[in-house]
């Protein structure tokens, strides 16, 4: 848990005092006693996360080519390709697999 100091903001460490544990900042003179146990959980909220590829609708109108299913062998697969990196680099194909039982993906 982490405490910020009221008087200049800065993080406090706990340091042993002469009869107890305290807060102490380390630029300025502010010290707080601990009386209690302390204990906060504090769960942060997750950013939702943006499908980069597009989601279920960038598969809609895409081609298939022969390329082999890793998952159940099928002899056909949907592709797209994206530039995830530099300009540079190699274009990455994505692959779906066209049977609609397994809809398998990967990339190469």
């Amino acid at each position: 848990m982490l405490r910020f100091c009221p008087t200049c903001g800065n993080v406090l460490h706990v340091e042993e005092g002469p009869t107890c544990l305290r807060f102490a900042c380390n630029t300025c003179p502010y010290i707080c006693n601990i009386n209690r146990r302390v204990s906060i959980r504090t769960y942060p909220k997750l950013k939702e996360v943006d499908d980069v590829l597009g989601g279920s609708a960038a598969w809609e109108n895409v081609d298939a080519t022969d390329e082999r299913c890793p998952k159940c062998s099928h002899m056909r697969a949907y592709f797209m390709q994206i530039q995830t990196r530099s300009a540079d680099e190699p274009m990455t194909t994505f692959y779906k697999c066209c049977n609609y039982q397994c809809g398998h993906n990967w990339r190469e």
